[in-house]
């Protein structure tokens, strides 16, 4: 899950800061090596013992379900802590890691695009593999948190199925179809391609003061997730010459060209200017995983118009997902872990749903009445359990991302960053640049 305080990754000067730290904490955490194991002491049984939790946005969890948790752990007190940003909870959790664990959470949930860095020092957190859990979670998203020794780090909480989400009042006054049925046909229906997308977007813009689209490096997150492998080499890991990367160089050209045809809204997803490019008509439409339902309309009150369209281009996509941790330097990990299993049961998960519109990872949740029947008023009562749980099948796995992929990401990013926020290169330049750094990463 992403949302208002957790971006893709925030632009130039910020993401630069944030690649800088991952270095930094890399090197760090291979000076620590693993951390000591905490005491495990049960649930609570031996006397009062407190846990906490520390998430980033909103995981759903609200208060009334951690009561119901602590109503049946009479001496389980749970502490909820929220980070204001991702970044934030990133920052916070790998320097603790680094300095030994001293100071965490008893769980800590992650975004799945640390796992490939986290995974490199299993050491430091408590093995959560259950035989009795088998079988709760779609096979890749368990996959993505578990090492290859087999040791799982993660409990997933949400994963990330991609729609379209579209202002239908924006798309009324441009002379497009508002209908979501007819925006799917108008994307390209089920065999949407992202031509179709930007070609329905330069349609659009030349009858409409509003963008099509808010953010270059938004577009590109939803792109690169499609690759089977984007930046770097399955069978041995190491780091594809960025300058040779046909696969990204061609999805960076056509956001670029898109960007250069008046496309892009030109906002920094997660800044002040897109915040309130969603109250003064900046654009029509916006990459929409699950999760960012909650954002959206967190942004657009008093704002009427918004709807999902049961579509993606390319096919399938995940945006996105997040897991929870039991840092093994905790004092009561088996306590934290027995919490970690219930907050991803299914019954917890399709209540966070209902709440943060975070689509369940979990197989039985997924298929729940409550899950598919759910609609979203803000988005014109769009059946949005229906829609996402049809974009969740046209999920074809993971794709593959290793301790590299943060670092270069973000250089890509930078890049689009350059083009289309600061405009402060042509996409040519800019991209040159990003080989050039992506290089020096080593």
């Amino acid at each position: 899950m992403l949302s208002s305080t957790r971006p893709t990754r925030r632009a130039a000067a910020r993401t630069l800061q944030a690649t800088a730290g991952a270095a930094a904490v890399a090197l760090a955490l291979t000076a620590c090596g693993g951390a000591a194991e905490g005491s495990e002491e049960g649930s609570g049984e031996d006397g009062p013992i407190t846990l906490k939790v520390a998430t980033f946005n909103d995981f759903g969890y609200t208060e009334e379900m951690l009561a119901e948790y602590t109503d049946e752990h009479p001496n389980v007190t749970v502490e909820h802590i929220t980070a204001a940003t991702t970044d934030d909870a990133r920052s916070n959790m790998t320097t603790k890691l680094a300095a030994g664990g001293e100071g965490l959470a008893d769980i800590e949930a992650i975004e799945v695009d640390w796992l490939p860095e986290l995974m490199q020092y299993p050491d430091l957190f408590t093995d959560l593999a259950d035989p009795a859990l088998d079988g709760r979670w779609v096979d890749w998203k368990v996959q993505q948190a578990t090492t290859p020794e087999g040791k799982v780090i993660g409990y997933g909480t949400d994963i990330g199925p991609e729609a379209i989400c579209y202002r239908s009042d924006l798309f009324e006054e441009a002379g497009l179809p508002t209908d979501r049925a007819e925006v799917a046909e108008l994307l390209g229906g089920e065999s949407a391609t992202w031509e179709d997308y930007f070609a329905a977007g330069r349609e659009f813009v030349k009858k409409s003061d509003a963008a099509w689209y808010d953010s270059a490096a938004g577009t590109f997150q939803g792109m690169v997730n499609q690759l089977p492998a984007a930046f770097e080499d399955p069978e041995s890991g190491e780091p594809k010459a960025l300058g040779d990367n046909t696969e990204v160089k061609d999805i960076y050209d056509e956001i670029t060209a898109s960007v250069e045809d008046d496309l892009s809204a030109g906002l920094e997803q997660w800044g002040g200017d897109w915040d309130a490019g969603f109250q003064n008509d900046a654009f029509a439409t916006m990459l929409c995983p699950a999760w960012m339902t909650g954002p959206i309309e967190e942004r657009s009150g008093g704002v009427e118009g918004w709807d999902v369209a049961d579509v993606f281009p390319g096919g399938g996509g995940n945006w996105g997902g997040s897991f929870l941790t039991v840092p093994a330097s905790g004092e009561n990990t088996e306590a934290a872990k027995e919490l970690a299993a219930w907050l991803t049961d299914p019954a917890q998960q399709t209540k966070a749903f209902e709440s943060a519109g975070t689509f369940p990872s979990q197989l039985e949740a997924q298929d729940s009445e409550a899950v598919q029947s759910f609609t979203n008023p803000f988005f014109n009562d769009a059946p949005v359990g229906e829609i996402f749980s049809t974009r969740a099948q046209n999920i074809d796995g993971a794709p593959y991302k290793g301790a590299h992929y943060f670092a270069i990401r973000d250089e890509v990013t930078n890049a689009l960053n350059r083009v289309d926020i600061s405009k402060s290169q042509d996409a040519q330049k800019s991209w040159d640049e990003a080989v050039e750094k992506a290089a020096a990463l080593g």
